[in-house]
């Protein structure tokens, strides 16, 4: 470890993406992010070529304010909620990642306060406070998945270390599937106003399910979404969180100047004058997961739970049994997150579903 670095650093592994093996073919099936398995539509390709060509100065910065965007979102969010969103209301990040630090930076720096998880749910959340060097709280899940409330509350209530400042959930949760319950969303609704409530919504055009309109009457809570799921712009990285004006100026005040490129952006707001075109695969998307599922079900050594997302999460006999699958999988050419002891399958387009169906035939003979 160089000597001027941080020593809990040495302690981290970094993040990777897509894990290459030397077994792997060279024909891969990505089933492990749950991106969505269609490209953007040409033609909206060809729009972004000519607005790079034609609209985009490459020696200039791009718009740093992002009220274009900002607006665009804010009119989806109203007609999707029960929410009358504006501008202000909107921060928008390079991924959903980018907006997570911000509000670590905002909460928990310096020793301020610690976050609380519960495991598994995305990695992110704790990568990036460690990184940072805020404390990581975790509590477990029962075997539904849903989250053990009484040690979450514990935790809260009498603190180990640094007080609770901040609450992640995933809704639905990522890499389980399960949306929050009546009783996890009341126990958010009743955490003290010094304890900030992030609802990651990453999947919310799968599962239609959303707390957004919370944020009307709670300052302390805020919402995540992304451009990278059902938007089709994972190679754009944008990310907006919707919360009181209050809140979002604050983002505004930790965020990197300039942090989105002027093609994400122009990426971002096309997709939201074309968002009616780019979602017409949801209906799919969800027929598609409920057939994988229902195919894997069949296998009477594999339990599977209910997914309200774009994925499916599974495990074998046995945490061993589990790896091989995931091995196996690899060989034959399909790529899955093997992560919280359980294998998270990303449904894809129809005929990478059908092949993931007969690999997992082939690997469980």
């Amino acid at each position: 470890m160089l000597p001027f670095i941080r020593s809990d650093l040495a302690q981290l592994t970094a993040y990777t993406p897509h894990p290459e093996s030397a077994e792997q073919p060279a024909q891969v099936d990505q089933l492990d992010t749950n991106e969505c398995p269609y490209d953007l539509p040409e033609p909206l390709k060809e729009k972004l070529a000519w607005n790079y060509q034609q609209q985009i100065s490459a020696n200039r910065y791009p718009d740093g304010g992002h009220l274009a965007l900002k607006q665009a979102i804010a009119a989806y969010v109203s007609e999707t909620s029960a929410l009358s969103c504006s501008a202000d209301a909107i921060s928008v990040g390079n991924g959903s990642d980018e907006l997570i630090r911000s509000l670590l930076i905002a909460t928990c720096l310096g020793g301020q306060g610690s976050i609380l998880v519960a495991a598994p749910t995305f990695s992110m959340y704790g990568i990036l406070a460690q990184t940072l060097g805020i404390p990581v709280v975790t509590v477990d899940r029962h075997d539904d998945f849903s989250m053990d409330l009484e040690a979450a509350q514990a935790t809260v209530s009498t603190p180990i270390n640094a007080p609770i400042r901040t609450v992640f959930v995933v809704h639905p949760n990522s890499p389980t599937g399960n949306p929050l319950t009546t009783t996890e969303i009341e126990w958010l609704k009743s955490l003290p106003e010094e304890i900030l409530v992030v609802v990651d919504e990453a999947y919310f055009e799968f599962s239609q399910q959303t707390l957004v309109a919370e944020v009307q009457h709670r300052t302390n809570w805020i919402i995540l979404r992304t451009f990278s799921k059902a938007f089709r712009l994972a190679a754009h990285r944008v990310g907006y969180a919707i919360a009181t004006p209050k809140l979002t100026n604050v983002l505004e005040k930790v965020r990197l100047p300039y942090n989105l490129p002027a093609m994400s952006l122009a990426a971002a707001e096309l997709a939201m004058s074309q968002r009616q075109e780019l979602l017409q695969n949801i209906p799919e998307a969800i027929s598609e997961r409920d057939r994988l599922y229902q195919a894997l079900a069949q296998f009477p050594s594999l339990q599977l739970w209910p997914s309200a997302a774009n994925f499916i999460y599974l495990r074998a006999s046995s945490a061993e049994a589990t790896a091989k699958l995931a091995q196996d999988l690899k060989r034959q050419g399909t790529s899955i997150r093997h992560t919280g002891g359980g294998l998270r399958i990303t449904v894809g387009s129809p005929e990478e579903n059908q092949r993931t169906i007969s690999r997992i035939q082939i690997a469980l003979e």
